[in-house]
């Protein structure tokens, strides 16, 4: 039966294999499982939360993992948007599908997490219904809902696409039908992916009594709001390279043409470099203009453990070094600095979401207060990990099951 489900023409690996993977991946679910349940019946108090940090490894992994899921909106927007006009930009056709599978596996992970986050999900439709209009987390989470909606409507094809659905008749057509509508959902997504990525930068860079993360800005958005959508785009398609490239090394097949890694490491290079020019003005007129107004330097922000290698990991190792690997022809060509540079552009943008929320937080604001270290506690990395595993469910559910990389059948003939 198993054999029967499996695109044709393709091999996987035998069935006894596959299910100890998933079932290794489902213990390590069953776990996140156990610890978000013993949030919800006893409260914030067995995490690391307390009254200095209310955002703590929840928020931090869903900032990072929803830029990361960026690749869905971005490939969406550059294949199906402007390839008429960069017709070399057809070739994101080859891995367009894995791009909306991650960003599915992305969004919806994160939006599980973020129960637990809230403190009291059963008031979790409070910030539908009783929408605070002035808050930038209102447009977030509609925005983030709907793109989240969306990626199901895109995925729904891809799913209807395996072989004994698509013998279905009515599924064939309605599939079919949505392939047809693919380009407008695409760029629905890109215009709801391109706000609530600004919005989540915005809500950091508005908090005056914050000075670390306020941001002076464009009329009513400040400069966060704008690098948070750029530092997303300069790492999300990375991440969807790399994931397509643990495939290949798990399976041991090509799974798209080598050219695909090239443009998307052009694409990120040019990004990436445009974000580290953009981040350094705004770290720039930040510590010597917006600083200085609150009565504060540059070392008054950073002391043990949030200390200036923080600064220098993100904008240097994980900023500079992989931008001039992806700028650099002889240096992107070899594969094991290109691939380094994508691991090091993704956790560059994970650093960045740590210090805006946790070293922002930690920051003593008020003559009284103190540093605060913040520590999480494994209620707060077992969900955050489960995450990661449902995650690989889908992709190796996706993977075995349905056609996702359309070259697979003729470079691994």
């Amino acid at each position: 039966m198993d054999k029967a489900l499996i695109p044709d023409g393709l091999k996987r690996c035998p069935f006894p294999i596959f299910a100890l993977w998933l079932l290794a991946l489902l213990a390590v679910i069953g776990w996140g499982v156990y610890a978000g349940l013993t949030v919800l019946l006893k409260g914030l108090n067995v995490t690391g939360l307390n009254n200095y940090f209310g955002f703590g490894l929840y928020i931090t992994v869903d900032l990072a993992i929803i830029a990361l899921g960026a690749g869905a909106f971005f490939s969406g927007f550059m294949y199906y948007g402007i390839s008429r006009f960069f017709p070399q930009l057809k070739e994101l056709g080859k891995i367009i599908n894995l791009a909306v599978i991650i960003g599915f596996c992305c969004y919806t992970g994160a939006l599980l997490v973020l129960l637990l986050e809230i403190g009291q999900p059963l008031r979790g439709w409070f910030g539908y219904w009783h929408a605070n209009v002035h808050s930038m987390l209102t447009e977030v989470i509609f925005c983030i809902t709907c793109y989240a909606i969306v990626l199901v409507i895109e995925f729904t094809p891809i799913i209807l696409e395996n072989r004994k659905l698509d013998q279905v008749k009515p599924l064939h057509v309605f599939g079919h039908s949505l392939h047809e509508l693919m380009a407008l959902f695409a760029l629905t997504g890109t215009f709801l992916s391109f706000f609530h990525q600004g919005s989540l930068g915005g809500v950091p860079g508005v908090m005056f009594g914050r000075p670390f993360a306020y941001r002076t800005g464009f009329f009513i958005w400040p400069w966060t709001f704008f690098l948070f959508t750029l530092s997303a785009m300069a790492s999300g398609p990375a991440f969807t390279a790399l994931v397509c490239r643990l495939i290949e090394k798990a399976t041991r097949k090509r799974l798209v043409d080598h050219n695909v890694y090239l443009m998307i490491a052009k694409i990120q290079g040019g990004l990436l470099l445009a974000y580290l020019i953009f981040k350094g003005m705004d770290t720039l007129y930040w510590a010597l203009d917006t600083a200085p107004s609150f009565g504060q330097k540059l070392t008054d922000f950073y002391r043990a453990p949030y200390g200036m290698w923080l600064l220098f990991a993100e904008l240097g190792i994980c900023g500079v070094i992989p931008a001039v690997i992806l700028l650099t022809p002889k240096a992107r060509e070899n594969n094991h600095l290109l691939f380094l540079a994508f691991f090091l552009d993704c956790v560059g943008i994970g650093i960045n979401r740590f210090v805006m929320t946790v070293q922002a937080i930690a920051i003593p604001v008020m003559p009284f207060d103190e540093w605060a270290v913040y520590v999480p506690t494994w209620a707060e990395w077992a969900p955050c990990v489960a995450m990661l595993c449902y995650g690989a469910v889908i992709v190796s559910l996706s993977y075995r099951y349905l056609p996702v990389f359309p070259q697979e059948k003729e470079l691994n003939r």
